[in-house]
């Protein structure tokens, strides 16, 4: 098994991607932290890897509460040892519509899960990970991290936001040996994107995602778990500060690592 006995955070496990990648972590044979606000979700995600003979622990986790965090990892180090990945997937996206009619609470609250509990979670895993001079974080990317993303606008500075983070992250924990790497999985359908799909304001401003799930363009979460198992096993770790997403050929990205990394590609730059 390619990830025998690592000890992986999965932020968001409860349900679509992030029980997709856990999962498939755990079929690796990882022993995987499953992390949500949801108890219920991730007991039952935990439930069944366990009934499949793998290691899953159900830590029900505030990301955006500081002190949670630090008490989740704290916990997921004491009951399954040091974490060698953390996988931040949690998100959200739910303000939907033009930025002078958007509800102003809301389009925070996206920002706020999607951006501060991702760093509250690498804030919090960090500090071990530097003092044994390994480990390795994934950070969930999304539309509009390259691109505008029309009345979605919470949403999407929060991804550009991530990417950038990835890329400071990785520059700072370099020479630690701890690559920081941000992963796309593509237009899947998730509780988020069925809320797109149905909810008045997803009809109204976001038809385009309609469009494209109708149009077969959607892609099964088990690409992204697939991706996440080849980026928890270290197979990208040279390209840290980069991104991946699950239409890339990995071998051709190996082949092309000279040109990557020389000229800064795959990455957020304005050029």
């Amino acid at each position: 098994m390619r990830l025998q006995d690592q000890v992986i955070i999965v932020t968001g496990a409860g349900r679509g991607i992030g029980r997709a990648i856990s999962e498939a972590l755990a079929g690796e044979g990882a022993k995987v932290a499953l992390v949500s606000r949801t108890r219920a979700q991730i007991e039952e995600v935990a439930d069944g890897i366990r009934t499949a003979g793998g290691t899953a622990l159900a830590v029900p986790t505030d990301i955006c509460d500081r002190e949670a965090a630090r008490a989740m990892v704290a916990s997921v180090e004491r009951e399954l040892g040091p974490v060698d990945t953390l996988l931040n997937n949690a998100g959200s996206f739910y303000a939907i519509g033009p930025v002078w009619e958007v509800d102003a609470e809301q389009w925070w609250t996206d920002v706020t899960i999607n951006l501060y509990g991702l760093f509250l979670c690498c804030q919090a895993v960090l500090p071990g990970m530097l003092e044994r001079g390994q480990g390795r974080i994934i950070n969930m990317i999304g539309g509009g991290t390259g691109n505008a993303f029309p009345y979605g606008s919470g949403y999407a500075s929060s991804k550009a936001a991530v990417m950038r983070l990835t890329e400071c992250l990785a520059a700072e924990t370099k020479e630690h040996n701890i690559p920081v790497l941000a992963m796309g999985p593509g237009l899947v359908r998730t509780a988020l994107t069925e809320f797109q799909l149905e909810s008045a304001e997803g009809q109204k401003w976001l038809p385009r995602i309609q469009t494209a799930f109708e149009e077969g363009r959607d892609v099964p979460p088990t690409r992204a778990a697939a991706l996440a198992v080849e980026a928890c096993s270290g197979r990208l770790d040279r390209f840290t500060g980069r991104c991946f997403g699950v239409g890339d050929d990995l071998d051709e990205v190996e082949a092309q690592a000279e040109e990557i990394i020389g000229k800064d590609l795959r990455t957020l730059r304005m050029r």
